[in-house]
């Protein structure tokens, strides 16, 4: 079933049906590597540990910061108690890693069918194994989009953030997780404009984490933190309108929002950006001359879909046949639906039937879509790029402007390599 919306200027589809979603539990992937002395404790079934071993790669030998609580038959018979279990498991893994500063009990598919209170036993362990840290969020795949993993973890740490007094001065709160190597780059870029107190969520140590308070404007460094945007303003944080940072355009955008809100003049912001902004143009200029006029068809999958399509479109010339998006939050997007060409065709939601048929009508030269789709597509002779590895790489910023393209560039090359 689909249905149209006006939205600013572009074609805007509603669908609802079959959809194709990928499991939440996937973001430890990267949270795991960012906060680098926090656990990750999945409460599923050997399904999960089998989903975050296989999508992380992690040898045999290796010792990462996530594994899985497993639920057995018994414990969804009944027949044990599943908090005694959870217990036992989370006091041997803190007596063997004790640099585990902060712990999280991440709910699965399986922990929600027996109801299992994961916020309750949260509490309860955190008083008993204090000074660790334990909270609770959902990574469960049902009716959720898998970036929406991490939005649960960050809004999950808001409401133990360190207050900031309302009388300081205004702070800037980059909000997502960034490579550090990105982060880096804008910590230098920011005092390049004279902006200095800049902090991040998450921070890369579980006791560094941000104040916030009134004083606090923030960035969104993903589109799909809806529930941590909304934890922010609670605390009383304000959020700068801005595209996101992908790109030249983007991050030029992005910039700019944080340069207006702590009022930097125009010649400091541009002798701050023109340098990256050069640097992206050069390495965007040999991937524009590949991606130019290239058909691109996004399905619906990690909600970057909208900040991806306007930098295909303006930055590389590609035409977008349709962008679908698993849901499009008009105020965080706004700028860059605004971006759009006039007349594309985004679709919220997801008919996978329909909109299957529609991608092999079109005949896309590149199609942006997720595991499970990519395979079928491939065997048909489509070209298909996998949403989750815009996930994994570093893609924000000047720097990694012309790495983003490449991503896009890559698929289009191996197809005319097999043609040969």
């Amino acid at each position: 079933m689909a249905h149209a919306a006006s939205c600013g200027g572009i074609d805007l589809h509603q669908e609802q049906g079959q959809r194709a979603v990928f499991c939440g539990l996937t973001g430890i992937v990267w949270l795991h590597r960012k906060i680098q002395d926090a656990f990750f404790l999945v409460v599923g079934s050997r399904t999960c540990a089998h989903l975050i071993q296989s999508a992380a790669g992690v040898m045999i030998f290796a010792e990462p910061r996530f594994a899985t609580a497993i639920i057995d038959e018994r414990d969804l018979a009944g027949l044990a108690d599943a908090n005694e279990e959870l217990d036992r498991v989370v006091t041997r893994l803190i007596e063997r890693r004790p640099d585990i500063k902060l712990l999280f009990l991440v709910g699965s598919c399986p922990s929600e069918v027996i109801k299992l209170d994961l916020s309750r036993a949260a509490q309860r362990l955190s008083g008993r194994l204090a000074p660790v840290r334990v909270l609770n969020y959902s990574g469960s795949g049902i009716e959720t989009t898998f970036t929406q993993g991490e939005d649960a973890c960050l809004a999950a740490l808001v409401p133990d953030l360190p207050r900031e007094a309302d009388t300081a001065m205004p702070s800037l709160l980059v909000v997502g997780a960034l490579a550090d190597v990105v982060e880096d780059q804008f910590l230098r870029m920011f005092a390049a404009m004279g902006i200095a107190d800049v902090r991040f969520l998450p921070a890369r140590r579980a006791g560094a984490m941000p104040a916030v308070g009134r004083g606090t404007r923030y960035l969104l460094a993903q589109p799909f933190l809806t529930d941590t945007a909304r934890a922010l303003e609670m605390r009383g944080a304000r959020r700068l309108p801005a595209p996101f940072p992908l790109g030249a355009e983007g991050t030029t955008g992005w910039l700019r929002a944080a340069a207006e809100a702590f009022g930097i003049s125009d010649e400091t912001f541009e002798a701050a950006t023109a340098p990256g902004r050069a640097r992206a143009e050069t390495a965007l200029a040999p991937q524009r001359e590949k991606l130019g006029g290239k058909r691109v068809f996004f399905f619906p999958d990690s909600q970057l879909e909208v900040p991806l399509a306007r930098f295909l479109a303006r930055e590389l010339g590609a035409e977008l046949v349709e962008v679908g998006t698993p849901y499009l939050h008009r105020g965080h997007l706004a700028a860059e639906i605004e971006l759009l060409p006039a007349g594309t065709r985004v679709t919220e939601g997801q008919n996978l039937d329909d909109q299957m048929d529609r991608c092999r009508a079109a005949r896309p030269d590149l199609t942006v879509c997720g595991l499970g789709l990519a395979n079928p597509l491939e065997a048909e002779g489509l070209s298909t790029k996998w949403s989750i590895e815009l996930l994994f790489t570093p893609v924000q910023g000047y720097e990694q402007a012309g790495d983003l393209a490449e991503l896009f560039v890559r698929p289009l090359r191996r197809r005319a390599l097999l043609e040969v």
